[in-house]
Parts: structure tokens; C-alpha cells; sequence
């Protein structure tokens, strides 16, 4: 697969928003490691091989098990995630592949019983965020592992 174009040479102060965006998610009130599971399940659904194979590294080299990265994509049949972590998940796939009518009451509901209101702001800027990624990498099929060296992924040791 060959790169379509290199959008951060050809786009570089909008390049450089997006990135500084991204960066705040690691100051906002969601941990880490839920981070970790919404960026993987959003590449995962949206078929983004360059972003899948990045956060699946990152999430290993800040000590997720391999098993829980095997199990994100089902997640729901799993018991290897909290309360938290699935509300969390499920967020991320309602809001990555919206219904026709909306975000259920529902679910709302039953994600507002396990993260407070500034949790679910700051998980909804991420879940935004990781499929604008999704979005710009699959459109010009950006290559998965191109960028490890330059964002030390190497570390991962899945290379």
C-alpha cells in the first residue's frame, strides 16, 4: 500500500491543531488506559490500520495485557473489562457509527452511572478526535507502522 499524500507536509498548521487537540485528551479526567480502549475500538470499527497498529502499541508499551487488546473487539462477551471500561466502550461505538435517531436515553443512562458529566465531555472530545484520525489516515492510507520510529513505538516490541 502506498501513502496517498503526506497530509502533515501539506497540511501542517491544521496538522499541528489536530495534534495539540489530541494532546489534551492526556489532561482531561479519562485515564489513560480507557483512552487506550477507545482509540483501539474506534480504528478497529472504522478499519484504520495505521491508527489500530499505533494505539495497539502505545496501549502495550503503557502495560495493557495482550489478552484484553485480543478481547476489545468483543468486548461485550469479555469479562476481562469493568463496568467502566464498558461504558466507556460502548460510548465510543455509539458515537462512532451514530443510529439514525440518535444516542438512546438508555445507553446515556447507563454510561452517566458510570462516569460523571465532565468524564463523559472529555471521553466524547476523544471519541471525536480518534475518528478524525481514523478519518484522514484511512482517506490517504496512511501505513501502519511508518511512524513508529518517530513516535517511539518501537518500544512495543510488535514491530
Amino acid at each position: 500500500m502506498t501513502q496517498r499524500i503526506n497530509y502533515m507536509e501539506q497540511s501542517p498548521e491544521l496538522f499541528k491543531k489536530m495534534l495539540d487537540f489530541s494532546m489534551a485528551e492526556n489532561k482531561g479526567a479519562i485515564e489513560a488506559k480507557i483512552l487506550h480502549l477507545v482509540h483501539i475500538r474506534a480504528s478497529q470499527m472504522n478499519g484504520c490500520g495505521f491508527c489500530l497498529d499505533m494505539h495497539v502499541k502505545q496501549a502495550k508499551i503503557h502495560g495493557e495485557s495482550e489478552l484484553r487488546l485480543y478481547h476489545i473487539s468483543i468486548w461485550r462477551e469479555s469479562e476481562l473489562f469493568t463496568p467502566r471500561e464498558r461504558a466507556s466502550l460502548a460510548w465510543t461505538e455509539v458515537l462512532t457509527k451514530l443510529p439514525e435517531h440518535g444516542v438512546p436515553d438508555e445507553l446515556y443512562d447507563r454510561v452517566r452511572g458510570q462516569l460523571s458529566e465532565k468524564e463523559i465531555s472529555d471521553l466524547t472530545f476523544s471519541i471525536m478526535a480518534i475518528n478524525a484520525w481514523n478519518r484522514i489516515n484511512v482517506a490517504f492510507k496512511t501505513v501502519p507502522g511508518s511512524a513508529d520510529a518517530a513516535y517511539g513505538l518501537t518500544k512495543a516490541g510488535l514491530s
